[in-house]
């Protein structure tokens, strides 16, 4: 096979400043900005294969999240189809991707069987339906985070598709790939952290205004669309990644306690879920019988971010590289503190090389169902609930 030429050992993470997202204000979406400096690499980048994967992409959105990652950018892909239901965020996404071929709807572009894999970057509460239709029908899945939304039996019906049909599945979430907690991961892996007595991650995104979200009733983006009144810990993963994607473990138990919120449409009788929580915190039990302390909030002004701490036994010096691996030339690593390409290059090498995603279904799930129990319990004024495990080599989960 005939290669192309290696990539940078330097990356840079940087976007223009048109390529980000605005909220109705004018505002860049947190989470979006572009000042983040450049990321140093563990090196060149090599190919591996000439194959080009042909892609779908679903949703463009509100964040244009369908292009955010770069797929059309990656030199293994080819992006053959994209859908949005909104016809302008179709036509949008289409030449953000460099596209001609467009699906009124994900359904239709499943049905296409030139594709291989689908990035799904849908409403939230539609990936679980999206991605098993997707596996069910022979493609790969990459879904934005949560893997499923408020509902243990998606998550179970999600996790049995990927066993059946051997496709492989990866969630997208940022934090995995924030410097930080990915050179945590690498120690980790290495021994040198022993195991984790007490780790903390937090998801902060202030809602003073509810973010335009999906709305299936009027099939448009408005403030009554999907993320309004969202209880915070169904969108827990950017906060619970600083345990299981550290470790690759999950949680065992939870015990949770919600805060009532000033702000209007975190009232329970003005939203769809009836959530009376703007903020939520869990204290979890961890695989290794640590604990983890996990927080989501929508209505603090004056915090922000994804963020985490992780407290080992141990605190040894070794040889391993904590620097992201490298990107393919031309490809950013974007924003979400750098994280976009590189959770669309891993995708793309686990696909070429036909090897597990280091997301895989069992990590996306174990880091989302936690947060769903989380909010039962903060429901039931913190009582102690069991949470869902999920393991790639048992028949079900535990």
């Amino acid at each position: 096979m005939a290669f192309g030429a290696v990539g940078s050992a330097m990356t840079t993470s940087l976007l223009r400043a048109e390529d980000s997202p605005v909220d109705a204000s004018g505002k860049v979406i947190a989470g979006f900005e572009t000042n983040e400096p450049a990321a140093e690499s563990d090196g060149l980048w090599k190919p591996f294969s000439d194959r080009k994967i042909r892609v779908g992409i679903a949703g463009y959105g509100l964040c244009k999240f369908g292009a955010q990652f770069g797929f059309q950018d990656h030199p293994n892909v080819e992006v053959a189809a994209v859908t949005d239901l909104i016809v302008d965020r179709r036509a949008q996404l289409a030449k953000a991707c460099r596209c001609e071929k467009v699906y009124e709807s994900c359904e239709a572009m499943l049905n296409d069987d030139s594709i291989e894999a689908v990035y799904i970057a849908t409403d939230a509460p539609s990936h679980a339906s999206l991605a098993i239709t997707a596996l069910q029908r022979g493609k790969h899945v990459a879904s934005a985070v949560p893997a499923v939304f408020g509902s243990l039996e998606d998550a179970d019906r999600l996790f049995e598709a990927v066993k059946k049909t051997g496709r492989h599945y990866m969630m997208f979430e940022t934090s995995c790939f924030h410097k930080d907690l990915y050179a945590w991961h690498r120690r980790y892996d290495a021994g040198a952290l022993g195991k984790i007595v007490y780790s903390e991650g937090e998801y902060y995104h202030y809602f003073g205004k509810p973010l335009g979200g999906y709305n299936p009733k009027t099939r448009t983006v408005d403030t009554n669309g999907w993320r309004k009144g969202l209880p915070p810990q169904w969108y827990p993963t950017h906060a619970t990644a600083f345990y299981v994607g550290v470790t690759g473990q999950w949680f065992t138990e939870v015990s949770a306690l919600g805060t009532p919120s000033v702000v209007s449409h975190l009232q329970p009788e003005n939203n769809q879920y009836k959530n009376p929580f703007g903020s939520e915190v869990g204290l979890f039990r961890t695989a290794e019988g640590g604990m983890s302390r996990m927080a989501v909030s929508w209505d603090m002004p004056s915090a922000h971010g994804e963020q985490g701490r992780v407290y080992g036994q141990k605190d040894e010096k070794v040889r391993v590289s904590t620097a992201r691996p490298a990107l393919p030339p031309g490809m950013a690593a974007g924003s979400h503190g750098g994280s976009h390409g590189h959770l669309t290059s891993e995708f793309v090498d686990a696909i070429l090389r036909n090897r597990k995603p280091w997301i895989d279904a069992a990590q996306s799930l174990n880091m989302t169902v936690a947060g769903i129990v989380a909010h039962q319990s903060a429901l039931r004024d913190g009582e102690t609930l069991r949470v869902p495990q999920y393991h790639m080599d048992q028949s079900s989960n535990s």
